[in-house]
């Protein structure tokens, strides 16, 4: 999980008011009015959140940037992504022209992400949206003239929108069911299905095919529109790429080819001709590289072998003779252009500096659009014409009044040897230099496990930083992506711990900076970072000062049996397939639960109740075990979100919360 991701997740649960015999930490009487979170929340041990810290905190709630989703088939326009001025959540917005007023689309109280224009006119938008944080996707068309919503899917399933066929106008999306429709409320196998529909008769579907099991995910319609390409994610060092027939509905493996070892296969999209394909791997050594594959002959062409980093994304012309390639660069994304026919890299383009999220070619001009994130601003969308190396702006970030955007600043890579002299490295940023002496120190852990934190914008966390002094240090300790895939698999299975030990490691360096205080550190993280800040908090509890735990893991045994069902497999081999006696016991062994009597310091735990991948009970269960202890624990619960925050009032109040949690046990 990114800190662009991480400050967003606010923290659950709140009801006015404490259990009976929960234990508190010792806070002075608040003063004056206090905030009242909004009817959604539940609050358990948490003390009242003071109207003067929510003045001073507030201001900093409130970046907004935008996304990239489409481009507009026929005119220069956008589809992008947004939250309004007074909006809970982020909806789709149409932007007509660069630094235009967006447009909005959608609206009401569930987020939009993403969606795609009607590929030959763009007369309607068709997109997902789910309830409450389920992540139960269900597919929608919003007819542009009159802005009507129709529901296009069968509710009782989770679906995905894969690609458009655009001569016989007709979506492609897949489709899984769900936990909750099961006979006893668990399913024992999951398979996909995939389905071809017109958005405007959506009741004409028709069934594509049936495909085995939980990961398969794309595609790529075949410029003939008869075929479909499609990854199959086994696990983070194992994928591979198929060819779905659309009209048969069979199915023939791509990559690896037969006898070739396993490794990590990605599909992209096809050649302009239809007769190659490209995609990424990580076959030929440490790093995701671009490569393309010729479907007659089965051979491979390397693309990007020379260069030492993972192949974040691709993107092609529509004539195929240009490809942007961006690539992770000690988490930073570069942006490189490659020749579509020689497949030889081309002088770099000139861009506003940042980090490059989205990059995708617009059909009729050929023009790239592209959004740039940084330490100084959240997302911002631009335009690059390739022909004359144009940049255009298209859209600005809002930042709240009185907050210059531009004092925040960069993070720095840092690095220290681990336990087995492993080199691990992390993101820190510093407070501003007006802050005197050793500094307070957040570690923010992502999750994942194979995520990676990112050079970005660090949202609310900047008011730790500029306002209270905190440094903030994000590792990415083993397990994490973007450093070749020997590092990738250093966390799996039994080897689960040295990724804690990292910290353990971490602690020791922080302890020899001379700018920090080894005797003021608070742990946080949230879905795998969670279960890592309750892990540091029973190795570590003297070493460290609080632990926040957003929708984190609590029980390895239980999370595996209670995540949703088309999750579970793909988690088994992660961490372990718990059916087995001797990893059902290191499991139960090394989880949080268990050892919950050693977390002796402050704990703050936030869960979503409509979590699909972290059970609430995974919280609930930790923080009864721990508080059972007589240790503090604050609770919060969100009845109305999932794997995180999505509703700004939601993550204002953990934002207030944690404020309050950080001055009461970090910098008293």
């Amino acid at each position: 999980m990114t800190m662009a991701s991480v400050s967003t997740l606010s923290l659950t649960g709140i009801c006015l008011g404490l259990l009976a015999g929960c234990a508190q930490l010792p806070t002075p009487p608040a003063a004056g009015a206090v905030f009242t979170p909004n009817a959604n929340l539940v609050v358990q041990g948490v003390p009242a959140i003071p109207q003067a810290l929510v003045d001073r905190v507030q201001r900093y709630t409130d970046f907004r940037g935008h996304g990239f989703v489409d481009w507009h088939p026929t005119r220069r326009e956008m589809l992008v992504t947004h939250r309004a001025e007074g909006g809970s959540t982020t909806q789709l917005f149409l932007l007509r022209a660069p630094l235009a007023a967006p447009e909005p689309l959608t609206d009401g109280a569930e987020p939009v992400r993403s969606g795609r224009f009607e590929p030959v006119e763009g007369r309607y938008i068709v997109f997902p949206r789910s309830r409450g944080g389920d992540e139960a996707d269900q597919l929608y068309r919003l007819d542009l003239d009159g802005r009507q919503t129709t529901l296009l899917t069968d509710p009782t399933q989770r679906h995905s929108l894969m690609a458009w066929r655009k001569r016989a106008g007709e979506i492609i999306y897949s489709s899984v069911p769900l936990d909750r429709t099961a006979q006893g409320g668990s399913r024992a196998s999951i398979g996909v299905s995939v389905w071809a529909a017109d958005p405007l008769q959506p009741a004409a579907k028709r069934l594509v095919a049936e495909l085995p099991g939980p990961g398969w995910f794309g595609g790529e319609v075949s410029p003939d529109e008869k075929q479909l390409a499609l990854t199959r994610y086994v696990s983070n060092a194992e994928s591979e790429v198929w060819l779905l027939d659309l009209a048969s509905g069979q199915r023939r493996q791509l990559l690896p080819a037969a006898g070739e070892a396993k490794a990590s296969f990605y599909a992209g999209r096809f050649h302009a001709d239809g007769a190659a394909l490209l995609a990424t791997s990580d076959r030929a050594g440490e790093f995701r590289e671009l490569l393309t594959l010729d479907l007659a002959s089965g051979r491979t062409r390397r693309v990007t072998g020379h260069v030492a980093w993972d192949v974040a994304g691709v993107s092609a012309s529509e004539d195929g003779q240009l490809l942007a390639v961006q690539f992770n660069v000690d988490g930073s994304d570069e942006l490189r252009f490659f020749d579509g026919r020689s497949l030889a890299e081309l002088a770099p383009p000139k861009l506003p500096p940042g980090n490059v999220g989205s990059a995708v070619f617009d059909a009729r001009r050929g023009e790239l659009a592209f959004s740039l994130n940084g330490a100084q601003g959240p997302s911002q969308l631009y335009t690059l014409a390739p022909a004359s190396g144009r940049v255009e702006q298209w859209t600005r970030a809002h930042a709240p009044p009185g907050i210059d955007m531009a004092r925040f600043g960069n993070q720095q890579i840092v690095r220290w040897k681990s336990f087995d002299g492993l080199a691990v490295s992390g993101l820190l940023n510093m407070p501003p230099a007006r802050f005197s002496g050793k500094r307070p120190v957040i570690i923010e852990i992502h999750g994942g496990p194979a995520a990676q934190a990112t050079v970005g914008f660090m949202g609310r966390y900047n008011y730790l930083i500029d306002e209270l002094g905190v440094a903030v240090l994000q590792p990415n300790v083993r397990g994490s992506s973007g450093f070749g895939k020997t590092f990738l698999t250093l966390d799996d299975g039994f080897k689960r711990e040295d990724s804690v030990k990292d910290i353990g490691a971490l602690l020791d360096w922080i302890a020899q900076q001379p700018g920090l205080d080894a005797s003021r550190v608070l742990v946080s993280g949230g879905s795998y970072g969670g279960y890592m800040s309750l892990a540091v908090g029973v190795h570590y509890s003297d070493r460290i000062a609080g632990i926040v735990d957003d929708v984190g893991i609590s029980h390895f045994v239980t999370f595996l049996r209670n995540t949703e069902s088309y999750r579970r497999d793909l988690r088994r081999v992660e961490y372990g397939d718990e059916r087995d006696p001797a990893m059902h016991d290191f499991l139960h062994r090394i989880s949080p639960l268990t050892n919950a009597a050693e977390i002796r310091k402050p704990l703050f735990v936030v869960q979503g109740k409509n979590d699909p991948r972290v059970p609430y009970t995974e919280a609930e269960q930790i923080v009864e075990r721990v508080r059972g202890n007589g240790t503090p624990v604050w609770y919060l619960r969100a009845e109305n979100e999932g794997h995180g925050f999505a509703r700004k009032e939601n993550a204002d109040f953990r934002f207030y919360a944690l404020v309050r949690f950080i001055e009461t046990v970090l910098l008293k």
